[in-house]
């Protein structure tokens, strides 16, 4: 069993067990949480696909920590033109385990 969740403006194909990294979640290390934008539900043969959400479907997970992705460097340049920028980033991420998916 399988579904298609969307959070933090990104879609996710999840299973149960499974441990993802999603956009940042203002929530507690260690809490339940329930997401209740699937946008697919998929049981063997059986799919249930919403327009665009399928009613009734919740995703439960557990919350395992916080955290912030690795630095991408950007950097840009105009030859002979004595330009250089520098620039970084570090993303924030929420790390999840799904618990249970329910129909």
């Amino acid at each position: 069993m399988y579904a298609v969740i969307k959070t933090g403006g990104k879609q996710y194909r999840i299973k149960v067990g499974e441990k993802l990294k999603v956009e940042q979640l203002d929530v507690g290390s260690g809490s339940e949480l329930v997401i209740d934008q699937v946008l697919m539900v998929a049981d063997g043969e059986k799919v249930s696909m919403g327009t665009p959400l399928v009613e009734g479907a919740t995703v439960s997970a557990t919350v395992l920590g916080q955290g912030r992705h690795d630095k991408i460097r950007i950097f840009k340049m105009r030859r002979r033109k004595h330009y250089q920028k520098h620039q970084g980033h570090r993303q924030n991420y929420t790390e999840i385990q799904i618990t249970g998916i329910s129909a």
